[in-house]
């Protein structure tokens, strides 16, 4: 089949193509008290496009700024005050916080969080253009497709188009995009401290739902109530070194060798919550294979089940909520090809199960290892730990209604424990309710955040537009 190519917004192509284009792929919506038009819908994927465009990557040439810029530009368009949309440098990235008053000063607000950084990635590696977005056969591809400018551009989109079409909120809403949230999180601390007051968070940097693989069809829907705790640890052996012709038992690379063999090979205990347990239990129904789907339901019944814990941790996209991951990222070692190594590193980074602390886990590793001439030390950035938000009914109730409105009224919604570190820890380390509840959908062979060739299907910018038309005006009331 002929693909389907659409050029950068930045090299000409119109609102009105990009209208059409999305409302053939756009599956068929319930009324609501406030809509997408196919103008929205465009505007949507507009924003979408030159905000993947724009290089946001922390370093050199950092350009965060620049969506923020985007981001405020739409914001006033629509109606909020210069004054109301604050862009704050920060070290070379910069972070948003725009406020819509509400009529009841006495209520706290209501919190939309996402972030407008990005993961590094480069060109030669790439198929396409990571920073020249386009679309093929009804797929956006380029960094931040799916993590998170997709996302942020239909919120900000979505948010817009309700203070247009006359909606007035009764309770604040305060909308913020941190600017490292994918490296050092220290405006997501900053934002979080500022913000902390907040009612609760609704952050759409996570959640999502699931597509058939066959048919393509939304499968069912998760929100994030909790999450597992990022942490690097850099393993490192220092030796004397000495000349490569006259080697000793004592090689700094190869002590460091052996204890990453060691880290390599171990598994921590599984573990289980109420969230976790639930999500095993009903995301079996929709796992295509039998014997993972089998395996999902006994480790639901039975964290200890030796043989179900196995397959699942076999599986990529499901070992990280079995319990604690721990796996070796970077290494380096030795300063001269004719020398003996003085000095090896490697970094070890973590996910680690709700209710352990790092320095638990570094325990547990120093165990594993064995071997007192192997260091450890926490050199995490941009990590707190955190326990789960509360399972709210207000918030539970509209997010159920918000994305069934958006992708069909018999969709399973179902509660998750996400694997990966966002800003919502440090609103719950404030004391402040936050939940990760993006209405992206992705088929799993489709899913490659931080990976190459990153998409996103345009069959979610109505039914996404549509679940923000909902639930926003919903939890702001």
């Amino acid at each position: 089949m002929k693909s389907n190519r659409i050029a950068t917004i930045a090299s000409g192509t119109g609102l009105a193509a990009l209208a059409a284009l999305v409302i053939g792929t756009a599956p068929a919506q319930a009324a609501a008290a406030y809509g997408a038009t196919a103008a929205t819908e465009a505007a949507a994927l507009d924003l979408a496009m030159k905000s993947i465009a724009i290089r946001s990557v922390i370093g050199e040439g950092n350009r965060t700024a620049d969506v923020a810029a985007l981001y405020r530009d739409r914001l006033v368009a629509a109606g909020w005050a210069a004054g109301d949309v604050a862009i704050t440098p920060f070290e070379d990235t910069a972070y948003l916080i725009a406020t819509w008053p509400g009529s009841d000063p006495t209520l706290k607000p209501l919190v939309l969080s996402g972030h407008m950084d990005v993961v590094e990635a480069k060109r030669a590696d790439w198929q396409r253009d990571p920073f020249g977005p386009v679309v093929e056969d009804g797929l956006l591809y380029g960094r931040g497709a799916t993590d998170m400018k997709f996302d942020g551009a239909m919120l900000v989109t979505a948010l817009a188009d309700l203070r247009k079409q006359g909606f007035r909120p009764r309770r604040t809403i305060v909308l913020e995009f941190s600017g490292d949230e994918e490296t050092t999180m220290k405006t997501s601390s900053v934002i979080a401290e500022k913000l902390k007051n907040a009612e609760l968070v609704l952050n759409v940097d996570g959640g999502g739902g699931a597509f058939d693989e066959a048919s393509g069809k939304p499968l069912y829907w998760t929100w994030g109530g909790a999450e597992k705790t990022y942490a690097d640890f850099q393993l490192e052996v220092r030796n004397p070194g000495g000349h490569s012709s006259a080697p000793h038992p004592d090689n700094a690379i190869v002590q460091l060798a052996q204890a990453l063999e060691k880290i390599g090979a171990y598994q921590f205990a599984a573990e289980q919550n109420a969230i976790t347990r639930e999500w095993f239990a009903k995301a079996a129904a929709y796992q295509p294979d039998p014997a993972k789907a089998a395996a999902m339901r006994a480790f639901a019944v039975n964290k200890d089940d030796a043989a179900a814990v196995a397959l699942l941790r076999s599986d990529p996209s499901l070992v990280g909520k079995t319990g604690t991951t721990c796996v070796p990222t970077m290494l380096a070692g030795g300063h001269a090809l004719n020398a003996l190594p003085q000095r090896a590193t490697a970094n070890i980074n973590c996910r680690i199960f709700p209710g352990h602390s790092r320095a638990e886990v570094i325990a547990e590793l120093q165990k594993v290892i064995a071997a007192p001439v192997v260091t450890i030390s926490d050199v995490s950035q941009g990590s707190v730990e955190t326990g789960p938000s509360p399972v709210r009914a207000d918030f539970v109730g509209a997010a159920t209604k918000a994305i069934r409105a958006a992708w069909g009224k018999d969709l399973p919604v179902i509660a998750t424990q996400d694997s990966g570190a966002s800003d919502s820890a440090y609103f719950r380390v404030n004391g402040v309710p936050s939940y990760n509840a993006s209405p992206t959908f992705a088929k799993h062979s489709e899913s490659f955040s931080h990976g190459l060739n990153e998409r996103v299907r345009l069959s979610n910018v109505k039914p996404a537009l549509t679940y923000y038309f909902s639930i926003i005006p919903d939890l702001a009331k």
